[in-house]
C-alpha cells in the first residue's frame, strides 16, 4: 500500500515549509528513516525523513518551492504498486513539451532550474535528458541541511568539501571556508527575493515596531567586578573541565534573576489580558551567516527555567545553542517558548543599539561592547573603568517606564556587585 510522505508540522504557529533539497530522487529506494529532503521554516532548517521503506515516487514539489504543512509531497511505494489515481503531479510553471513535463514530473526534475533549447527557449526532452545524465554532487555526501544551502548558495561543489563533523559529515563551517574568492558585483546589482526566515524576520519585526508602542531606557554598567567574577568563575570550570562561562552566559544568569523579581517583564499579552509567565525561558539572538539569497538571518534559541539552573548549566547549553543554530541544527522546541529576550552584539564592537521587541514578548535587552572610559570615583577623582551599555526596549501596553528602570537599575547593581546574584 502506498506511504504519504506529507509535509511535517514541526511547531504549532507552523502554517508553511519551503523545500531546500532532495537529497532522494524520484525512483530511488529508500529505508524507513533515509533523509529524503531538508526544508526551511520561519525558524529552523530540518531533514524530512521516509515514514517506510520502499521506492520514492511521485515527488509533487520542487526545490524553492514553498507548501502548506501536513500536505502530500510524494509517495513510497512497494515494488511494483502505482501511484494512487487521486494524487497526480502538478504541471510545472514553465515552458515545456509535454514529454519534457512528464519525464520531469516522473523523474523528480525541478523544470525551473533547466536551460530550454527549443523554441522560445521551451524545454524539451533533450534538456530534461540532459539534466538527469548530469552528476549529482550531493549523491553519496553526507552534510547538514544548513551545508547544504550554503553550498547552493555559494557555489560550492560538496564532493570537494573535507567534513570535519561526526563520521566525516560536512558542516556550514566546512563550506564556508571552502568559498570561492568574491567576485566584484555586476553594475546592475542584484534583486534578491524576500523569502524564507528573512521575510519571517522582516512580517514579525514590522508588526512588533507599528503594534507594540517601544520605550527604551539605557543604562552605563561598570563591569569591572562582573569581568572579576567570570574570570574566577572560569578558572574553575577549566580545572574541572567544563565549558567556560561567556560573557552571555553570565547575563542569562543575571537577566533571570532580575526577571524572578520584576514579573512583569516576563509577561506576554494576549488577547484576554496580559499573562505573567511562570517559567522565566531566556532566549539568545545568534546571527547566521549572510549570503547573498538569505540576507543573513537572526535567529533565537532558548535558555529554558534559567532562574533555576546554574552558571555552569547555563554556558554550556549557551555554547551548544550557538553552535547549533549556526550549523543548521536546532529542533523546533530549541526556539520555542522563550519569554525575554537578550541581544549581544558586544562581540561586534557595538557599543550602544537598541531592539525591537521579539513579540509576544514584553521586552527585549540590547547589550553593547564593554568599552573603557573615564568615570568619577567616589573621591571624586577621574578614574578608568570598563563600562558597558545596555538599552532595554519594553511594550509600553504592558510595562511602564517606572517598572522598567527599576529592572534595569536591580541589573546594573546585580552585574557591579556580583554577590547580590546570590540574593
Amino acid at each position: 500500500m502506498a506511504t504519504a510522505v506529507i509535509m511535517p508540522k514541526m511547531e504549532m504557529s507552523q502554517e508553511t515549509s519551503t523545500v531546500i533539497e532532495w537529497l532522494k530522487q524520484e525512483g530511488d529506494e529508500v529505508k524507513r528513516g533515509d533523509v529524503l529532503l531538508t526544508v526551511e521554516t520561519d525558524k529552523v532548517t530540518a531533514d524530512v525523513e521516509s515514514p517506510a521503506a520502499g521506492i520514492l515516487s511521485g515527488i509533487r514539489v520542487a526545490p524553492q518551492q514553498e507548501v502548506p504543512v501536513t500536505e502530500i509531497i510524494a509517495y513510497i511505494l512497494e515494488p511494483g504498486e502505482s501511484l494512487p489515481e487521486e494524487a497526480p503531479p502538478p504541471a510545472p510553471a514553465v515552458a515545456a513539451t509535454p514529454v519534457a513535463q512528464r519525464l520531469a514530473a516522473a523523474r523528480g526534475v525541478n523544470l525551473s532550474t533547466v536551460a530550454g533549447t527549443g523554441a522560445d527557449g521551451r524545454i524539451t526532452k533533450a534538456d530534461v535528458e540532459a539534466v538527469l545524465a548530469a552528476p549529482s554532487p550531493s549523491t553519496g555526501l553526507r552534510a547538514t541541511p544548513a551545508a547544504r544551502r550554503l553550498a547552493r548558495e555559494h557555489g560550492v561543489d560538496l564532493a570537494t568539501v573535507g567534513g570535519s563533523g561526526p563520521r566525516g559529515r560536512v558542516q556550514a563551517a566546512d563550506v564556508l571556508a571552502a568559498r570561492p574568492a568574491t567576485v566584484a558585483p555586476e553594475a546592475v546589482g542584484q534583486v534578491v527575493p524576500l523569502a524564507g526566515m528573512r521575510r519571517t524576520i522582516a512580517e514579525r519585526m514590522t508588526a512588533s515596531y507599528q503594534t507594540a508602542p517601544h520605550i527604551m531606557l539605557t543604562v552605563r554598567v561598570d563591569v569591572g567586578a562582573f569581568a572579576e567574577a567570570r574570570a574566577q568563575l572560569n578558572a574553575r570550570a577549566e580545572a574541572a573541565g567544563q565549558t567556560r562561562a561567556s560573557v552571555t552566559a553570565l547575563l542569562v544568569k543575571a537577566v533571570a534573576w532580575g526577571l524572578k523579581r520584576h514579573p512583569w517583564l516576563n509577561s506576554s499579552l494576549q488577547d484576554d489580558g496580559v499573562h505573567l509567565l511562570s517559567e522565566i525561558n531566556v532566549g539568545v539572538a545568534v546571527a547566521l551567516e549572510g549570503s547573498a539569497s538569505a540576507g543573513g538571518g537572526l535567529i533565537v534559541p532558548v535558555v529554558r527555567r534559567a532562574d533555576v539552573k546554574g552558571v555552569a548549566e547555563i554556558a554550556a547549553e549557551v555554547k551548544d545553542l550557538a553552535v547549533r543554530a549556526r550549523e543548521g541544527r536546532l529542533t523546533p522546541g530549541d526556539v520555542a517558548g522563550g519569554t525575554f529576550t537578550l541581544s549581544n552584539l558586544g562581540p561586534f564592537g557595538i557599543e550602544q543599539f537598541k531592539a525591537i521587541i521579539n513579540p509576544p514578548q514584553a521586552a527585549i535587552l540590547a547589550v553593547g561592547s564593554t568599552q573603557p572610559e573615564v568615570v568619577v570615583a567616589e573621591a571624586g577623582e577621574p578614574v578608568v573603568r570598563p563600562v558597558m551599555r545596555m538599552t532595554l526596549s519594553v511594550d509600553h501596553r504592558v510595562v511602564d517606564g517606572a517598572t522598567a528602570a527599576r529592572f534595569l537599575s536591580d541589573l546594573r547593581d546585580a552585574l557591579e556587585s556580583p554577590a547580590l546574584l546570590l540574593w
